[in-house]
């Protein structure tokens, strides 16, 4: 397989700047997504690739293949690529069967009957859809149109695979099934993958790596692992880790701690030897490992708030806490107890419960 390589991508589309210089690499075999929120830019970039939108500016290769070159004038069409797409709407038609369907690509190729009924067989039975060859799209369940889709994009061995939302249209049972479904099939087929989510639980469930995009640009970029640990700025952090922010000062910058200055008080960090005493940062909260008293507590890490908002999310209950003009966000086990909306608590923040960065 191969890997694909963007160096400083520009896409406009009249005056707006839709993505701005954007560089990565998805490396050969491996899951990448391009993680943000609509409008970010991510269906963009995945579009150029493609081949199905002309960027302004930059270059993509597949391997050692120049597939567009704004310099050099090269932008070869989608179809000399060697890429299989997968659309969020499935692209799927109506009126051919599942076989039908499957084996197009096949026969626009121009490959022998024997051949394409060999391959799409083999990849029938690879995404589980043995039997129903010769059903009709209408006539099958969302989580059966999506394997469609992947069979297609897969029946003529791809370079590289590329995903633009296609979980977004099932039922959160059914998109949990398939997340697990659609990793362990790239893991089989080893295709370099590129995948498009503003769905943070599929970016850290199937990626070995996120490419983190808002406002047109790579706001971070790393393991799921990396940047859940050590997100590299606000953005990063409450988008994929659904952190809270908070305004703060350097107080004291050691080897072992960092005191900021912050709403309510003082709070001890980790040490972080990269800030200095006097200047701004924001503090991000990992809200389930803040620590909730009902009654009142006194000590470091322990601040007075006020009960803004519950919500019932299921297995937890979602508090957003008021903090002088800053909202926390924590989940607290049922069994706890509910608090109720008005009420005031107290939360310790442990130190490895918050991350210091300066934007």
């Amino acid at each position: 397989m191969v890997a694909v390589t963007v160096e400083a991508l520009v896409k406009r589309f009249g005056e707006t700047i839709a993505v701005n210089n954007v560089t990565f690499t998805a490396e050969s075999e491996k899951f990448v997504t391009l993680l943000g929120p609509s409008g970010c830019g991510k269906t963009t970039v995945l579009r150029s690739i493609a081949g199905v939108e002309e960027p302004d500016g930059g270059t993509i290769s597949v391997g050692k293949t120049v597939v567009f070159s704004k310099s050099a004038g090269i932008m070869l069409p989608p179809e000399k690529r060697g890429m299989g797409m997968v659309y969020q709407s499935y692209a799927l038609w109506p009126h051919l069967s599942v076989f039908e369907n499957i084996a197009y690509p096949l026969k626009v190729r121009k490959l022998s009957k024997q051949e394409v009924k060999r391959r799409v067989l083999d990849v029938v039975e690879l995404v589980r859809l043995s039997g129903l060859e010769t059903r009709l799209v209408p006539n099958l369940s969302g989580g059966q149109q999506q394997r469609v889709a992947l069979a297609r994009a897969i029946v003529y061995n791809p370079a590289v695979l590329l995903l633009d939302e296609p979980l977004s249209n099932l039922d959160a049972p059914l998109r949990e099934e398939m997340r697990a479904e659609l990793k362990s099939l790239q893991r089989k087929i080893k295709v370099t993958s590129i995948y498009v989510t503003h769905d943070r639980t599929e970016a850290l469930s199937m990626s070995d790596r996120i490419i983190v995009m808002g406002n047109g640009e790579i706001q971070a970029m790393g393991t799921p692992q990396r940047l859940l640990e050590d997100p590299p700025n606000s953005y990063a952090g409450m988008l994929l880790g659904g952190m809270s922010v908070v305004d703060g000062k350097i107080i004291h910058a050691r080897e072992t701690s960092t005191e900021v200055e912050m709403a309510g008080g003082r709070l001890l960090c980790k040490g972080n030897s990269d800030l200095k005493e006097g200047q701004p940062v924001k503090v991000l909260i990992r809200g389930p490992r803040v620590r909730v008293h009902e009654t009142a507590r006194t000590g470091s890490n322990i601040f007075p708030v006020l009960v803004d908002s519950v919500t019932n999310a299921g297995l937890f209950i979602e508090y957003k806490l008021k903090l002088d003009n800053h909202l926390i966000k924590i989940l607290r086990d049922p069994l706890e107890g509910t608090l109720s909306e008005g009420k005031e608590v107290f939360i310790e923040i442990p130190s490895d419960a918050c991350v210091l960065v300066r934007e």
